[in-house]
């Protein structure tokens, strides 16, 4: 099994991300031939843009090619390179380091594109959805299940992930590290409903701190992994801020419909305190997360932003806080910062609403849709409205859906008051009407492209001060 304690942490040279418009186009054009020869996953693709805002590439976990002649010179070509995991029966597998794309298996003779496997949450749901009575290889919590829709030429498969980047259904591997083991599905799911249950709200931030690492090391023990442990944190955090926001139980229920889940996440953005920030940065890389880039947005925005990437699950951490000009040197993931006399926008949402690991959960989550189709679609059926764009680019769209309102507690904004970050008469009218907690993120990219848009993205933290709203 590859974990995350044995994947080297990428060089700085690998954060310049670049755009791949020819690997793009093969990809897609794969995808294409795979879905003309699927009647089901054509019906499939059909439904996506319209029901749930999405198009069929999105959701591809990888691809079974035939060996053409050049095929894996191209791929290599095309930025591809051959991982250490093989596909069965001992067939190649090619993963796009510098980009965001589907695995691709080269395997033997037969048809061009043998198959196309997306990804869902539960592969149970995607059949009791679609009345498919799948047979379903893999044990229930398992790290990989797999169902198989047969076509002609091209088969489709449905397979859910559990931090596990292989093949195989009942991987022997796994089986040595104890992952398959018989009381293995019980244990993850108590690891999932201790995260769950635990005490998010605390009247000193440090003790739920304390408690918060103390039920993460109870965690890791129980999961028996620290990968799968990351799987199960996630799933609980994108469950809490599900439950504080209207725009994603709208979109959550859309795609639910299909039988997806959230298998389209892009990345998840936490917001911090400059003071706790290492810790949070503790918390992320005891589960097996790697620091990415990192942003100091300059003299006029405020703000910061570490951004993490884990190797198994292959889940990505937006964390941002308030940053002072002249702190463009410092290491804010791991030396804490005291207060400034007047916080940013980062600063003063947790300062109201609490640290996004503790009681405010996510500020929000960005999965990747087709831009304009998620947009149209939350308006005709719920009417959320949608922000004005913060990236419009052909190869990155972004978009916040109209905030979510939190109520503020009197005791936060009082404390607010005395340090001198707000007005009395902020303070009354946030206790009164609430003030911008959360959002849904619209986002579409294209060609691979794998970063953030530093300018957009300071633009939107300004935009969304609760002191203008």
């Amino acid at each position: 099994m590859s974990t995350s304690a044995e994947i080297e942490a990428p060089s700085a040279s690998e954060f310049e991300w670049k755009r791949w418009p020819e690997t793009e186009t093969f990809v897609e054009e794969r995808i294409a031939q795979a879905i003309e020869g699927n009647a089901f996953a054509r019906e499939l693709a059909d439904r996506m843009p319209g029901e749930t805002g999405t198009r069929f590439p999105i959701w591809v976990d990888h691809l079974v090619l035939g060996d053409t002649p050049g095929q894996t010179a191209r791929l290599e070509e095309l930025g591809y390179r051959r991982q250490a995991i093989r596909y069965p029966v001992n067939a190649p597998v090619f993963a796009h380091p510098g980009g965001i794309f589907p695995r691709i298996a080269v395997r033997g003779q037969g048809p061009e594109v043998a198959e196309v496997a997306i990804k869902v949450d539960s592969v149970a749901a995607f059949s009791r959805t679609h009345d498919l009575g799948l047979e379903i290889a893999g044990q229930p919590m398992g790290p990989y299940r797999i169902g198989r829709i047969p076509g002609d030429p091209t088969t489709l498969a449905v397979v859910e992930r559990r931090a596990y980047l292989g093949f195989e259904p009942y991987p022997g591997e796994m089986a040595r590290n104890g992952r398959m083991r018989p009381q293995a599905a019980r244990d993850a799911l108590a690891a999932l409903d201790l995260w769950r249950a635990r005490h998010r709200k605390f009247e000193d931030d440090a003790e739920g701190f304390d408690t918060t690492e103390s039920t993460l090391d109870r965690l890791i023990e129980l999961a028996g992994s620290v990968d799968l442990a990351c799987h199960l944190v996630f799933e609980a955090e994108r469950e809490y801020w599900e439950s504080r926001n209207t725009a994603a139980r709208v979109q959550k229920s859309r795609q639910d419909r299909l039988g997806l889940g959230w298998a389209n996440h892009d990345h998840h953005t936490f917001r911090c305190s400059r003071r706790f920030f290492p810790r949070v940065m503790r918390m992320f890389t005891r589960l097996g997360f790697h620091l990415r880039e990192r942003f100091h947005a300059g003299a006029h925005a405020g703000w910061g932003a570490q951004v993490l990437e884990h190797p198994v699950t292959g889940i990505v951490i937006f964390a941002d806080l308030d940053l002072a000009p002249e702190e463009a040197t410092e290491d804010f993931a791991h030396q804490s910062l005291p207060d400034l006399p007047k916080p940013g926008t980062v600063g003063l949402w947790v300062a109201l609403h609490g640290e996004s690991i503790l009681g405010a959960g996510m500020h929000h989550l960005e999965a990747q849709f087709d831009f304009d189709s998620l947009r149209d679609g939350l308006k005709a059926e719920a009417g959320i409205e949608t922000m004005k764009p913060f990236s419009d680019f052909p190869f990155l769209r972004q978009a916040f859906t109209a905030g979510e309102r939190w109520r503020v507690a009197p005791d936060r904004a009082d404390r607010a008051v005395h340090a001198g970050w707000i007005t009395t008469e902020q303070a009354e009218k946030f206790i009164r009407e609430g003030t911008i907690g959360s959002h849904l993120e619209n986002l579409q990219r294209r060609e691979g492209f794998k970063g953030f848009n530093q300018q957009a993205v300071s633009a939107i933290i300004a935009a969304t001060d609760p002191r203008l709203h």
